[in-house]
């Protein structure tokens, strides 16, 4: 079950060629989850990709697009596109778009003009993905967690707040705390003092949401492959930047800790969905009929997890 994940996103399209698709022995479910802070796989555009919508720049004043390593650049539709160029054993341009702007790589042989013809041409890409990089980035850093006193992370769907206090061992969880509208009502009692380094918080807190993962996943496997009839060999917790969980034949469980931090029907929707591939090691008609004969409206849970963002841990 693929996923999203932290780190800076790309999409690449290269001119004149195309990569292979790629191979997995495990089955697994691709959810579009673009405000992902972990690393996602490299999205590649076909060398002819159909027509596409304006991109949003379009309806903006001209912007500027600035890779830190430009060298070059170029107006398109307006925008002011600098770019970082690279010279390449390779026969085709590429175009890389990442957090940090556009790259190019061109084969020694183009010219300048040529490689210019070519952004022109896919200049309506190159845009749109410049502006879905820059919205990431706008929302991975609103994401970034401050690691101190007070601060709230997703825990199962709600907010904690965490609280250092030297006292406690550990980390407790208290569900006590007076429900007041809009008051999270979690907390979370760190053993650490308030001097405390934002790295001791963060692995303290980490620490503790793994523990949590475990236990939980643990339970909500042994509740579907009871209903499911199936039967898995291992459990095991993964910290993978591109899946939410994976199969194997032989009834390995892989799930994200990361999972942790939504509400428990996500949840549940992942662990039905890995267990369910015991029975159907596949994408077909017939495993979704599995999957929906536990878990009938996955349709509208599985969204949560394209479109709930997770908070920056480093």
């Amino acid at each position: 079950m693929t996923r999203h994940a932290p780190g800076p996103e790309e999409s690449q399209l290269s001119l004149f060629d195309e990569s292979p698709a790629s191979v997995s022995s495990s089955p697994s479910l691709w959810p579009s989850l673009p405000r992902m802070p972990l690393r996602p796989p490299v999205a590649e555009a076909p060398a002819a990709p159909p027509p596409v919508a304006a991109p949003a720049v379009s309806n903006l004043q001209p912007a500027v697009f600035r890779h830190p390593q430009a060298q070059r650049e170029i107006r398109l539709n307006e925008h002011l596109v600098g770019y970082a160029l690279r010279r390449a054993r390779r026969q085709s341009i590429g175009f890389v778009v990442g957090t940090d702007g556009l790259s190019v790589a061109a084969p020694k042989w183009v010219g300048q003009q040529d490689i210019e013809a070519a952004l022109r041409e896919k200049a309506g890409w190159i845009l749109r993905k410049l502006v879905e990089q820059q919205q990431r980035g706008q929302r991975l850093q609103a994401a970034k967690v401050d690691w101190r006193d007070g601060t709230g992370i997703p825990f199962l769907g709600e907010t904690v707040i965490i609280v250092l206090d030297s006292r406690a061992t550990g980390a407790i969880l208290n569900t006590d705390a007076a429900a007041l509208p809009g008051v999270p009502r979690l907390t979370l009692h760190v053993g650490l003092p308030q001097t405390a380094a934002p790295e001791q918080i963060r692995d303290a807190v980490q620490s503790w949401l793994q523990r949590q993962a475990r236990r939980i996943f643990e339970d909500r496997c042994r509740h579907f492959a009871a209903q499911l009839n199936v039967r898995y060999t291992r459990l095991s917790l993964s910290s993978a930047q591109t899946r939410w969980g994976s199969a194997s034949a032989d009834g390995r469980i892989r799930l994200n800790w990361r999972l942790i931090h939504f509400a428990m029907p996500s949840i549940d929707y992942v662990v039905a969905h890995e267990l369910a591939h015991l029975r159907e090691m596949n994408h077909s008609p017939r495993f979704w009929d599995v999957v929906r004969s536990v878990m009938p409206d996955f349709e509208q849970v599985r969204g949560t997890l394209k479109d709930d963002a997770l908070p920056v841990f480093d």
